[in-house]
């Protein structure tokens, strides 16, 4: 079946307002900007590369009136939220160091496909590392401003296709930020892991630490002896980017829900999401993260709209 084809009658459907992009992330930047360009509203993943990136925020700057949404959902976990409150209420001071685990099992599919491939947006890195990205800078309200990364591919084939082709994305990854105002970050990525996940987000500050285990908060001020719960999962079964979604849908509605013309909403509910500008920041820090790894050396972070080489993003140099 034609596959562009299906997409872009879904597109001109007259009662299609909202269009949601979960696509592989080669097609993410073609939709995004048609949909844009026809007067939908759009929420869309990671692209693919840092070119497609940059045409994404160049169509979003053109239609300013259409939401132009990220996708991560994990700005919207309750916890999250809380966090960010008592952090900007100063319950861990002086904010000194963010750390980041998030363990789990294979990303691969069996069959051949782009998760295995590092250039078609494939690996822990780039679907995985991305939200965390940018969860720390929304957490903290700093960017990064120069990387150092280590990434490796453990699992070289997978599944009945292993035997033809062998996978180049990242199955572990382990990168330092250095943010703005000296905030330092270091996130681990193992997707190798038999057994339970492990999703644990930790800052720490001055007079207090805050760490989201999982979809609950817990927080100890330095005057405590053992840390507190501040927000419990109240005994659901799922994830943080399920629980996210949840909260997301939420505020999507209550965006879109007063309008009187299905088209238009209101930005308030959704002010927490990510921008498409946004995305293009968790972009430049994923390519610096690679190129770091190729160099061995820290990188920089220079977030450019324009002059972006097409062929930046090579192929990571064998282990």
């Amino acid at each position: 079946f034609d596959l562009k084809k299906i997409w872009y009658d879904v597109l001109l459907h007259p009662e299609v307002h909202l269009v949601c992009i979960l696509t592989p992330p080669p097609h993410t930047r073609q939709i995004a900007v048609k949909a844009l360009g026809i007067g939908k509203n759009v929420i869309s993943e990671q692209a693919a590369t840092l070119t497609d990136a940059c045409k994404m925020v160049t169509a979003a700057r053109y239609y300013p009136q259409l939401m132009s949404i990220m996708g991560n959902s994990l700005r919207f976990l309750p916890a999250f939220v809380q966090m960010k409150r008592l952090l900007g209420e100063g319950y861990c001071g002086n904010l000194q160091v963010c750390e980041a685990r998030v363990y789990g099992g294979s990303l691969l599919s069996q069959s051949y496909g782009w998760a295995w491939e590092e250039l078609m947006g494939g690996g822990g890195l780039h679907t995985v590392g991305s939200c965390i990205i940018d969860l720390l800078s929304h957490l903290t309200g700093r960017r990064a401003v120069r990387v150092h990364g280590m990434l490796r591919t453990f699992v070289c084939q997978s599944g009945p296709a292993g035997g033809i082709r062998s996978v180049t994305a990242d199955d572990y990854a382990c990168f330092q930020l250095l943010m703005s105002g000296g905030v330092v970050c270091s996130v681990t990525l193992n997707f190798n892991l038999p057994g339970t996940d492990v999703h644990e987000i930790m800052l720490v500050g001055s007079s207090g630490r805050l760490v989201a285990r999982g979809t609950e908060l817990y927080g100890q001020r330095a005057s405590m002896q053992v840390e507190e719960l501040l927000l419990s999962d109240g005994g659901e079964a799922v994830g943080p980017s399920v629980r996210g979604l949840n909260g997301m849908v939420t505020q999507l509605r209550l965006s879109f829900q007063a309008q009187e013309d299905r088209r238009s909403w209101v930005r308030h509910p959704v002010s927490m999401a990510a921008s498409f500008e946004d995305g293009l920041y968790v972009q430049t820090v994923v390519d610096a993260i690679k190129r770091s790894n190729r160099t061995g050396e820290w990188e920089s972070v220079e977030v450019k709209i324009q002059d972006v080489d097409p062929n930046h993003n090579h192929r990571t140099l064998p282990n």
